[in-house]
Protein backbone atom coordinates (compact mmCIF):
# COMPACT_ATOMS: atom_id res chain seq x y z
CA UNK A 1 0.00 0.00 0.00
CA UNK A 2 1.53 3.44 -0.91
CA UNK A 3 1.65 6.16 1.64
CA UNK A 4 2.46 9.79 1.85
CA UNK A 5 5.99 11.06 2.54
CA UNK A 6 5.92 13.23 5.81
CA UNK A 7 5.72 16.38 3.91
CA UNK A 8 2.61 15.36 2.24
CA UNK A 9 1.79 14.42 5.49
CA UNK A 10 1.97 17.59 6.42
CA UNK A 11 0.49 19.43 3.29
CA UNK A 12 -2.86 17.67 3.96
CA UNK A 13 -3.18 18.21 7.34
CA UNK A 14 -3.11 22.26 6.87
CA UNK A 15 -5.50 22.11 4.18
CA UNK A 16 -7.97 19.95 6.36
CA UNK A 17 -7.74 22.15 9.14
CA UNK A 18 -8.25 25.30 6.88
CA UNK A 19 -11.25 26.14 5.01
CA UNK A 20 -9.05 28.44 2.77
CA UNK A 21 -5.89 27.68 1.94
CA UNK A 22 -2.99 27.44 -0.44
CA UNK A 23 -0.28 24.94 -1.40
CA UNK A 24 2.77 26.29 -2.86
CA UNK A 25 5.17 23.81 -3.67
CA UNK A 26 7.41 22.81 -6.87
CA UNK A 27 6.18 20.88 -9.81
CA UNK A 28 6.51 16.91 -8.86
CA UNK A 29 6.05 17.53 -5.27
CA UNK A 30 2.76 15.17 -4.83
CA UNK A 31 -0.06 18.29 -5.01
CA UNK A 32 -2.74 16.29 -6.09
CA UNK A 33 -1.95 13.03 -3.94
CA UNK A 34 -1.71 15.60 -0.94
CA UNK A 35 -5.15 17.18 -1.80
CA UNK A 36 -7.15 14.01 -2.36
CA UNK A 37 -6.72 13.22 0.97
CA UNK A 38 -7.48 15.56 2.40
CA UNK A 39 -10.76 15.83 0.35
CA UNK A 40 -11.34 12.21 1.41
CA UNK A 41 -10.73 12.79 5.25
CA UNK A 42 -13.44 15.85 4.96
CA UNK A 43 -15.85 14.30 2.94
CA UNK A 44 -15.22 11.14 5.61
CA UNK A 45 -16.06 13.34 8.78
CA UNK A 46 -18.51 15.32 7.02
CA UNK A 47 -16.87 18.53 6.80
CA UNK A 48 -17.44 18.52 3.29
CA UNK A 49 -20.52 16.84 1.33
CA UNK A 50 -18.92 17.38 -2.06
CA UNK A 51 -16.46 18.78 -3.93
CA UNK A 52 -15.93 20.28 -7.09
CA UNK A 53 -12.43 20.42 -8.86
CA UNK A 54 -11.22 22.80 -11.68
CA UNK A 55 -8.04 21.77 -13.62
CA UNK A 56 -6.21 22.02 -16.96
CA UNK A 57 -8.23 20.03 -19.28
CA UNK A 58 -5.39 16.90 -19.75
CA UNK A 59 -4.94 17.02 -16.11
CA UNK A 60 -8.86 16.94 -15.26
CA UNK A 61 -8.72 14.03 -17.93
CA UNK A 62 -5.50 12.07 -17.45
CA UNK A 63 -4.37 12.83 -13.80
CA UNK A 64 -7.20 13.24 -11.38
CA UNK A 65 -9.20 9.83 -12.05
CA UNK A 66 -5.81 8.09 -11.57
CA UNK A 67 -4.47 9.49 -8.85
CA UNK A 68 -8.26 9.38 -7.30
CA UNK A 69 -8.07 5.46 -7.52
CA UNK A 70 -4.27 5.82 -5.77
CA UNK A 71 -4.82 7.91 -2.79
CA UNK A 72 -8.42 8.44 -2.19
CA UNK A 73 -10.47 5.05 -3.91
CA UNK A 74 -13.19 5.59 -1.18
CA UNK A 75 -13.93 8.63 -3.23
CA UNK A 76 -16.16 7.99 -6.60
CA UNK A 77 -15.61 10.85 -9.02
CA UNK A 78 -16.86 12.22 -12.53
CA UNK A 79 -14.62 13.97 -15.01
CA UNK A 80 -17.05 16.76 -16.75
CA UNK A 81 -15.24 17.16 -20.13
CA UNK A 82 -16.57 16.64 -23.46
CA UNK A 83 -20.14 17.63 -25.27
CA UNK A 84 -22.53 19.71 -22.92
CA UNK A 85 -24.62 16.26 -22.09
CA UNK A 86 -21.08 14.66 -20.94
CA UNK A 87 -20.42 17.43 -18.66
CA UNK A 88 -24.17 17.66 -17.20
CA UNK A 89 -24.01 13.73 -16.91
CA UNK A 90 -21.35 14.02 -14.65
CA UNK A 91 -22.10 17.03 -12.96
CA UNK A 92 -25.87 15.51 -12.10
CA UNK A 93 -24.38 12.07 -11.25
CA UNK A 94 -23.50 11.32 -7.91
CA UNK A 95 -19.99 11.31 -7.13
CA UNK A 96 -18.28 12.85 -4.72
CA UNK A 97 -15.97 14.70 -6.47
CA UNK A 98 -16.49 16.48 -10.25
CA UNK A 99 -13.07 17.41 -11.78
CA UNK A 100 -13.90 19.80 -15.15
CA UNK A 101 -11.94 22.13 -16.94
CA UNK A 102 -10.93 25.99 -16.44
CA UNK A 103 -13.05 26.32 -20.46
CA UNK A 104 -16.21 25.32 -19.83
CA UNK A 105 -16.46 28.31 -16.54
CA UNK A 106 -19.05 30.18 -18.23
CA UNK A 107 -20.78 27.19 -18.95
CA UNK A 108 -20.15 25.88 -15.27
CA UNK A 109 -21.64 29.63 -13.85
CA UNK A 110 -25.15 28.69 -15.69
CA UNK A 111 -25.92 25.28 -14.25
CA UNK A 112 -27.69 24.45 -10.32
CA UNK A 113 -24.54 23.86 -8.52
CA UNK A 114 -24.63 21.60 -4.95
CA UNK A 115 -20.67 21.68 -3.82
CA UNK A 116 -19.44 23.24 -0.82
CA UNK A 117 -15.55 22.75 -1.44
CA UNK A 118 -13.81 23.40 -4.10
CA UNK A 119 -10.09 23.04 -5.26
CA UNK A 120 -8.27 24.96 -7.76
CA UNK A 121 -5.82 22.81 -9.53
CA UNK A 122 -2.67 25.45 -11.35
CA UNK A 123 -4.20 28.12 -9.76
CA UNK A 124 -1.83 30.69 -11.75
CA UNK A 125 -4.76 30.13 -14.40
CA UNK A 126 -6.50 32.52 -12.56
CA UNK A 127 -4.14 35.60 -11.75
CA UNK A 128 -6.44 37.56 -13.72
CA UNK A 129 -9.34 38.88 -11.54
CA UNK A 130 -10.76 41.48 -14.73
CA UNK A 131 -11.02 37.74 -16.98
CA UNK A 132 -14.14 36.43 -18.44
CA UNK A 133 -13.03 33.06 -16.23
CA UNK A 134 -12.76 34.86 -13.23
CA UNK A 135 -16.30 36.93 -13.37
CA UNK A 136 -18.07 33.69 -14.26
CA UNK A 137 -16.14 31.52 -11.38
CA UNK A 138 -16.85 34.30 -8.50
CA UNK A 139 -20.90 33.30 -9.23
CA UNK A 140 -19.97 29.65 -8.93
CA UNK A 141 -17.79 29.93 -5.87
CA UNK A 142 -19.91 32.09 -3.48
CA UNK A 143 -21.70 29.18 -1.99
CA UNK A 144 -18.94 27.11 -1.53
CA UNK A 145 -17.18 27.45 1.84
CA UNK A 146 -13.69 25.52 1.04
CA UNK A 147 -11.57 26.64 -1.19
CA UNK A 148 -8.00 25.03 -1.57
CA UNK A 149 -5.74 26.43 -4.73
CA UNK A 150 -2.25 24.54 -5.79
CA UNK A 151 -0.06 26.19 -7.47
CA UNK A 152 3.75 25.79 -8.37
CA UNK A 153 4.79 28.77 -9.48
CA UNK A 154 2.76 31.53 -7.34
CA UNK A 155 4.53 34.47 -8.80
CA UNK A 156 5.09 33.17 -12.38
CA UNK A 157 4.98 36.77 -14.20
CA UNK A 158 5.48 39.26 -11.54
CA UNK A 159 3.78 40.02 -7.66
CA UNK A 160 0.73 41.35 -9.83
CA UNK A 161 -0.37 37.88 -10.37
CA UNK A 162 -0.65 37.25 -6.76
CA UNK A 163 -4.03 39.17 -6.48
CA UNK A 164 -6.54 37.47 -8.41
CA UNK A 165 -5.27 33.91 -7.16
CA UNK A 166 -5.61 34.76 -3.54
CA UNK A 167 -8.97 36.85 -4.24
CA UNK A 168 -10.92 33.36 -5.59
CA UNK A 169 -9.42 31.86 -2.27
CA UNK A 170 -10.46 34.42 0.11
CA UNK A 171 -10.92 37.91 -0.37
CA UNK A 172 -10.15 38.87 3.06
CA UNK A 173 -6.33 37.74 2.13
CA UNK A 174 -5.40 41.06 -0.06
CA UNK A 175 -9.05 42.82 -0.46
CA UNK A 176 -11.39 42.82 -2.97
CA UNK A 177 -10.35 45.59 -5.17
CA UNK A 178 -7.11 45.63 -8.08
CA UNK A 179 -6.96 48.67 -7.71
CA UNK A 180 -7.04 49.22 -4.02
CA UNK A 181 -4.23 46.42 -3.90
CA UNK A 182 -2.12 48.25 -6.51
CA UNK A 183 -2.29 51.42 -4.82
CA UNK A 184 -1.04 50.19 -1.35
CA UNK A 185 1.93 47.88 -3.16
CA UNK A 186 2.62 49.30 -6.21
CA UNK A 187 3.30 52.77 -7.66
CA UNK A 188 2.50 53.54 -11.29
CA UNK A 189 5.03 54.16 -13.82
CA UNK A 190 2.42 55.14 -16.14
CA UNK A 191 -0.79 55.25 -16.54
CA UNK A 192 -1.49 55.20 -20.21
CA UNK A 193 -0.20 52.09 -20.36
CA UNK A 194 -1.14 50.37 -17.35
CA UNK A 195 2.36 50.04 -16.13
CA UNK A 196 2.92 49.42 -12.11
CA UNK A 197 5.90 48.61 -10.20
CA UNK A 198 6.37 47.09 -6.72
CA UNK A 199 7.12 49.56 -3.82
CA UNK A 200 10.20 48.41 -2.20
CA UNK A 201 9.72 45.82 0.26
CA UNK A 202 6.05 44.94 -1.18
CA UNK A 203 6.86 41.37 -1.78
CA UNK A 204 7.62 41.02 2.14
CA UNK A 205 4.17 42.88 2.57
CA UNK A 206 2.47 40.79 0.30
CA UNK A 207 3.82 37.51 1.33
CA UNK A 208 3.63 38.03 5.23
CA UNK A 209 -0.11 39.47 4.36
CA UNK A 210 -1.38 35.56 3.02
CA UNK A 211 1.46 33.14 5.40
CA UNK A 212 -1.25 32.03 7.18
CA UNK A 213 -3.01 30.84 4.47
CA UNK A 214 -0.50 29.45 2.67
CA UNK A 215 1.21 26.23 3.13
CA UNK A 216 4.40 26.17 1.14
CA UNK A 217 6.98 23.05 0.91
CA UNK A 218 10.18 23.45 2.11
CA UNK A 219 12.59 22.89 -0.93
CA UNK A 220 15.81 21.09 1.00
CA UNK A 221 12.92 18.38 2.37
CA UNK A 222 11.38 17.74 -1.18
CA UNK A 223 14.80 18.23 -3.15
CA UNK A 224 16.06 15.50 -1.37
CA UNK A 225 13.47 12.94 -2.78
CA UNK A 226 14.54 13.39 -6.55
CA UNK A 227 17.78 12.93 -8.27
CA UNK A 228 19.75 15.99 -9.82
CA UNK A 229 18.43 17.99 -12.52
CA UNK A 230 20.73 19.19 -15.37
CA UNK A 231 19.84 22.23 -17.76
CA UNK A 232 22.35 22.34 -20.18
CA UNK A 233 21.99 24.88 -22.96
CA UNK A 234 23.23 24.16 -26.20
CA UNK A 235 24.78 26.42 -28.00
CA UNK A 236 24.49 26.89 -31.99
CA UNK A 237 25.15 29.24 -35.12
CA UNK A 238 22.71 30.43 -37.50
CA UNK A 239 24.04 29.39 -41.05
CA UNK A 240 23.39 32.67 -42.05
CA UNK A 241 23.00 35.79 -40.15
CA UNK A 242 21.81 38.54 -42.43
CA UNK A 243 18.29 37.79 -42.57
CA UNK A 244 17.80 38.20 -38.51
CA UNK A 245 19.61 41.64 -38.68
CA UNK A 246 17.83 42.59 -41.39
CA UNK A 247 14.87 41.83 -39.21
CA UNK A 248 15.51 43.38 -35.95
CA UNK A 249 17.04 46.57 -37.54
CA UNK A 250 13.89 47.30 -40.18
CA UNK A 251 11.05 45.40 -39.02
CA UNK A 252 11.34 43.42 -42.68
CA UNK A 253 13.34 40.84 -44.62
CA UNK A 254 13.25 40.16 -48.29
CA UNK A 255 13.57 36.59 -49.32
CA UNK A 256 13.91 35.53 -52.83
CA UNK A 257 10.05 34.85 -53.25
CA UNK A 258 8.61 36.72 -50.33
CA UNK A 259 8.85 39.54 -47.93
CA UNK A 260 8.44 39.63 -44.46
CA UNK A 261 7.59 42.29 -42.44
CA UNK A 262 6.96 42.86 -38.60
CA UNK A 263 4.32 45.44 -37.87
CA UNK A 264 5.13 46.76 -34.46
CA UNK A 265 8.15 46.25 -31.85
CA UNK A 266 5.43 43.46 -30.15
CA UNK A 267 5.49 41.15 -33.40
CA UNK A 268 9.10 41.88 -34.30
CA UNK A 269 9.92 40.19 -31.10
CA UNK A 270 7.99 36.79 -32.34
CA UNK A 271 9.72 36.84 -35.64
CA UNK A 272 13.55 37.10 -33.97
CA UNK A 273 12.58 34.21 -32.06
CA UNK A 274 11.32 32.51 -35.18
CA UNK A 275 14.40 33.54 -36.90
CA UNK A 276 16.38 32.29 -34.04
CA UNK A 277 15.23 28.61 -35.07
CA UNK A 278 15.87 29.37 -39.32
CA UNK A 279 12.13 30.52 -40.35
CA UNK A 280 10.00 32.85 -40.43
CA UNK A 281 6.39 33.29 -40.69
CA UNK A 282 4.68 35.27 -43.65
CA UNK A 283 1.24 35.64 -44.98
CA UNK A 284 -0.47 36.77 -48.24
CA UNK A 285 -3.64 37.95 -48.64
CA UNK A 286 -5.87 37.15 -51.57
CA UNK A 287 -9.49 38.67 -52.65
CA UNK A 288 -12.11 36.58 -51.52
CA UNK A 289 -15.15 36.19 -53.82
CA UNK A 290 -17.21 38.36 -51.04
CA UNK A 291 -16.28 42.01 -51.39
CA UNK A 292 -14.08 43.96 -48.77
CA UNK A 293 -12.87 40.22 -47.38
CA UNK A 294 -9.94 38.10 -48.11
CA UNK A 295 -8.07 34.78 -48.01
CA UNK A 296 -5.29 35.10 -45.49
CA UNK A 297 -2.78 32.35 -46.21
CA UNK A 298 0.17 31.58 -43.82
CA UNK A 299 3.02 30.05 -44.64
CA UNK A 300 6.86 29.66 -43.49
CA UNK A 301 10.42 30.08 -44.79
CA UNK A 302 13.29 28.42 -43.84
CA UNK A 303 16.92 30.12 -44.07
CA UNK A 304 18.61 27.66 -41.34
CA UNK A 305 18.53 24.26 -39.87
CA UNK A 306 21.13 24.81 -37.53
CA UNK A 307 18.93 23.90 -34.87
CA UNK A 308 17.49 20.66 -36.33
CA UNK A 309 21.09 20.02 -36.86
CA UNK A 310 21.61 20.33 -33.58
CA UNK A 311 18.79 18.51 -32.27
CA UNK A 312 19.79 15.54 -34.25
CA UNK A 313 23.89 14.86 -33.39
CA UNK A 314 22.50 15.61 -29.86
CA UNK A 315 19.87 12.67 -30.09
CA UNK A 316 22.89 10.65 -31.54
CA UNK A 317 25.15 11.24 -28.94
CA UNK A 318 22.58 10.27 -26.47
CA UNK A 319 22.66 7.29 -28.16
CA UNK A 320 18.97 7.61 -29.06
CA UNK A 321 17.35 7.50 -25.84
CA UNK A 322 13.83 8.63 -25.07
CA UNK A 323 13.24 12.24 -25.33
CA UNK A 324 10.88 14.64 -24.83
CA UNK A 325 10.66 17.41 -27.38
CA UNK A 326 9.41 20.93 -26.44
CA UNK A 327 8.15 23.05 -29.46
CA UNK A 328 6.33 26.71 -29.41
CA UNK A 329 5.61 27.07 -33.08
CA UNK A 330 3.28 25.05 -35.55
CA UNK A 331 6.05 25.54 -38.10
CA UNK A 332 8.74 23.68 -35.53
CA UNK A 333 6.51 21.29 -35.07
CA UNK A 334 5.72 20.08 -39.18
CA UNK A 335 9.78 20.70 -39.61
CA UNK A 336 10.62 18.03 -36.22
CA UNK A 337 8.36 15.98 -38.08
CA UNK A 338 9.71 16.02 -41.48
CA UNK A 339 13.15 15.47 -39.63
CA UNK A 340 12.10 12.96 -37.60
CA UNK A 341 9.30 10.88 -39.06
CA UNK A 342 8.97 8.24 -35.98
CA UNK A 343 8.16 11.04 -33.35
CA UNK A 344 4.98 11.11 -31.68
CA UNK A 345 2.81 13.87 -30.32
CA UNK A 346 0.28 14.32 -27.52
CA UNK A 347 -2.50 13.47 -30.16
CA UNK A 348 -2.38 9.55 -29.71
CA UNK A 349 -4.75 8.84 -26.98
CA UNK A 350 -2.23 6.61 -25.86
CA UNK A 351 1.02 8.73 -26.02
CA UNK A 352 1.43 9.52 -22.36
CA UNK A 353 0.71 4.98 -21.57
CA UNK A 354 3.18 4.02 -24.64
CA UNK A 355 5.72 6.86 -23.64
CA UNK A 356 5.80 5.66 -20.04
CA UNK A 357 5.80 2.40 -21.22
CA UNK A 358 9.08 3.22 -22.87
CA UNK A 359 8.14 2.57 -26.21
CA UNK A 360 8.15 6.17 -27.67
CA UNK A 361 11.60 7.25 -28.47
CA UNK A 362 10.38 10.72 -29.27
CA UNK A 363 7.89 12.64 -27.76
CA UNK A 364 6.87 16.05 -29.06
CA UNK A 365 5.03 18.57 -26.88
CA UNK A 366 3.70 21.84 -26.65
CA UNK A 367 4.33 23.42 -22.83
CA UNK A 368 0.87 24.77 -23.03
CA UNK A 369 -0.72 21.58 -23.71
CA UNK A 370 1.83 19.39 -21.15
CA UNK A 371 2.84 22.04 -19.14
CA UNK A 372 0.70 20.93 -15.99
CA UNK A 373 -0.08 17.72 -13.99
CA UNK A 374 1.22 15.30 -16.87
CA UNK A 375 3.13 12.09 -15.28
CA UNK A 376 5.73 11.29 -17.66
CA UNK A 377 8.54 10.27 -15.27
CA UNK A 378 8.56 6.66 -16.07
CA UNK A 379 9.45 6.92 -19.67
CA UNK A 380 13.05 8.54 -20.09
CA UNK A 381 15.11 11.45 -18.29
CA UNK A 382 15.85 13.78 -21.15
CA UNK A 383 13.92 16.84 -22.76
CA UNK A 384 14.80 19.39 -25.26
CA UNK A 385 13.63 22.81 -25.83
CA UNK A 386 13.75 23.60 -29.66
CA UNK A 387 12.29 27.02 -28.38
CA UNK A 388 11.70 28.67 -24.61
CA UNK A 389 8.47 29.58 -23.75
CA UNK A 390 8.48 33.23 -22.37
CA UNK A 391 6.21 32.03 -19.36
CA UNK A 392 8.30 30.90 -16.42
CA UNK A 393 5.51 28.78 -15.35
CA UNK A 394 5.58 27.11 -18.71
CA UNK A 395 9.17 26.45 -18.66
CA UNK A 396 8.93 25.07 -15.07
CA UNK A 397 5.82 23.07 -15.59
CA UNK A 398 7.18 21.08 -18.77
CA UNK A 399 10.40 20.19 -16.86
CA UNK A 400 8.86 18.75 -13.95
CA UNK A 401 6.60 16.17 -16.82
CA UNK A 402 10.17 14.46 -16.06
CA UNK A 403 11.50 16.02 -12.94
CA UNK A 404 8.65 14.80 -10.54
CA UNK A 405 8.54 12.36 -7.80
CA UNK A 406 8.78 8.51 -9.05
CA UNK A 407 11.82 9.16 -11.52
CA UNK A 408 14.62 7.48 -10.94
CA UNK A 409 17.40 8.40 -13.14
CA UNK A 410 19.46 12.32 -13.06
CA UNK A 411 17.18 14.82 -15.43
CA UNK A 412 18.75 16.10 -18.64
CA UNK A 413 17.26 19.41 -20.06
CA UNK A 414 19.09 20.61 -22.79
CA UNK A 415 17.66 24.19 -24.12
CA UNK A 416 18.81 24.99 -27.95
CA UNK A 417 20.18 28.33 -28.09
CA UNK A 418 21.08 30.55 -30.86
CA UNK A 419 24.25 32.44 -30.45
CA UNK A 420 24.05 36.63 -29.92
CA UNK A 421 19.40 36.02 -30.97
CA UNK A 422 16.75 36.71 -28.90
CA UNK A 423 16.72 33.33 -27.32
CA UNK A 424 19.75 34.46 -25.14
CA UNK A 425 16.84 37.50 -24.00
CA UNK A 426 14.17 34.57 -22.96
CA UNK A 427 16.34 32.90 -20.88
CA UNK A 428 17.76 36.03 -19.08
CA UNK A 429 14.01 36.35 -18.78
CA UNK A 430 13.29 33.37 -17.52
CA UNK A 431 16.08 33.60 -14.62
CA UNK A 432 14.92 37.28 -13.86
CA UNK A 433 11.29 35.56 -13.07
CA UNK A 434 13.02 32.63 -11.51
CA UNK A 435 14.66 35.06 -9.23
CA UNK A 436 11.27 36.65 -8.27
CA UNK A 437 9.56 33.49 -7.56
CA UNK A 438 12.60 32.48 -4.96
CA UNK A 439 12.65 35.62 -3.55
CA UNK A 440 8.63 34.93 -2.60
CA UNK A 441 9.20 31.63 -1.29
CA UNK A 442 11.59 33.22 1.23
CA UNK A 443 9.27 35.51 2.02
CA UNK A 444 6.36 32.58 2.78
CA UNK A 445 8.76 30.98 5.14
Amino acid sequence: MISLRNYQEDAADFLYEHDRAMVLAPVGAGKTAITLTAMRDAILDDVVDRFLVLAPKRVAEHVWPVEAAKWASSLSLAVAVGTPRERLAALNSDADVVVTNYENLQWLAEQTLNFDGVVFDELTRLKNPSGKRFKALSKVVDAMKIRWGLTGSFTSNGLEDVFGQCKIIDQKLLGRAKGAFLQQYFYCLNREYNDWQPRPRALEAVMERIRPATYLLEPGEYRDQLPPLHVVPVRCQLDDRAPYEKMKKDFVVDFPDAQAIAANAAAVTMKLQQMAGGFVYNSTRTLAETPGAFHVEHYAMWFSRHKMQALADLLEENQRANTIIAYNFIEELAELRRWFPHAQTLDDDRAIERWNAGEIELLLIHPKSAGHGLNLQSGGHHLVFTSLPWSLELYEQTIGRLHRSGQRHDVWVYVLITDDTIDERILGALHDKRSLSDLAMEALK
